[in-house]
């Protein structure tokens, strides 16, 4: 159906109903199916407002719940986060994307093709299902980022540049972004297992728990590359200053070749009358030779001790 006052012919009748709403932009139709279901201005106002945290409320005759729909942005290493908001009636749930996504296109093929159990199933199991695809979206982005974080261990071996850095820091930004979206996840799903609403049954309890195990991994995971981009930053200073010490290492090991020379030069520098070495006709060769020698000395005297 392309507009809500068609979906009216339908509304009365027997069966499970889903609306699915992408874009908030149309205002004018969530108005009008807040009205038709008897929402509480409140509900309509979070619909629309995309800044609220994940959470769960239960007004007895619906439940509503935001879930964050995200995606990964390959030419630019962020996440993308995006709001779903979800209603569950008694025979009927609601949908609204923040923007035209592809998230629930697997799922409408499936009750297109009459494929599992999600037509002999009740409206609280397609609940579950539009949750189900949300949170396994969550493992493909994860798998985007686990990729992201190898590469760019592979490249801090090799060239950690200050490119390299700023990657490490927004792929940090990112994995706190995907943190504050999944951290709520658990609660939601927790407080649907275990919650008293009539509108989902104990059937459904046990899919619902599956969704809670898979929060829990996502979550798991999120931990694991946190530990992992902190490990990359403490790597990253460790290579800064282990190159600065090769500089610092060369540059004293330079300097001390030169004191010896120094020496030697600021002695025959020095303007006293009465210096014999001045008069000396090899004078001038011997002390090039005497300088050439020292350097020469030091220089592999430094290799040996593998200071060069």
């Amino acid at each position: 159906m392309e507009n809500i006052d068609e979906y009216l012919l339908y509304k009365d009748k027997p069966g499970v109903k889903w609306i699915n709403v992408e874009g908030l932009h149309q205002v004018e139709v969530i108005a009008k199916i807040g009205e038709i279901y008897g929402f509480h201005p409140l509900v309509q106002e979070d619909i629309l407002n995309t800044g609220h945290r994940p959470k769960l409320e239960d007004y007895g005759n619906f439940v509503y719940i935001i879930l964050k729909v995200l995606s990964f942005d390959r030419k630019t290493g962020k996440v993308i986060t995006e709001q779903a908001s979800l209603v569950l009636g008694p025979n009927y749930v609601l949908s609204f994307l923040e923007n035209d996504v592809d998230i629930f296109d697997p799922l409408k093929e499936r009750i297109r093709s009459g494929l599992g159990r999600i037509r002999r199933m009740g409206v609280d199991y397609l609940f579950y299902a539009l949750i189900d695809a949300i949170v396994d979206n969550y493992f493909i982005v994860l798998e985007n980022l686990g990729e992201r974080i190898e590469f760019l261990e592979e490249r801090l071996v090799t060239n950690p540049s200050p490119v390299t850095l700023n990657s490490i820091h927004r792929l940090k930004t990112g994995m706190l972004f995907l943190a504050k979206s999944v951290w709520p996840l658990r609660e939601i799903i927790g407080g649907l297992e275990r919650g008293d609403s009539p509108l989902i049954k104990e059937s459904t309890g046990i899919y619902l728990r599956d969704v809670y195990d898979h929060a829990i991994q996502a979550s798991d995971t999120i931990e694991t590359y946190r530990d992992m981009i902190t490990g990359m930053l403490d790597i990253y200073l460790s290579s800064i200053n282990n190159r600065i010490g090769e500089v610092m290492k060369v540059l004293t090991v330079i300097a001390t070749i030169f004191i010896p020379l120094t020496f030697i030069v600021g002695i025959y520098g020095m303007n006293f009358e009465y210096m014999p070495e001045l008069k000396w006709r090899w004078g001038y060769p011997m002390v090039w030779l005497i300088m050439i020698t020292v350097g020469v000395f030091m220089g592999v005297y430094f290799r040996k001790r593998k200071w060069l």
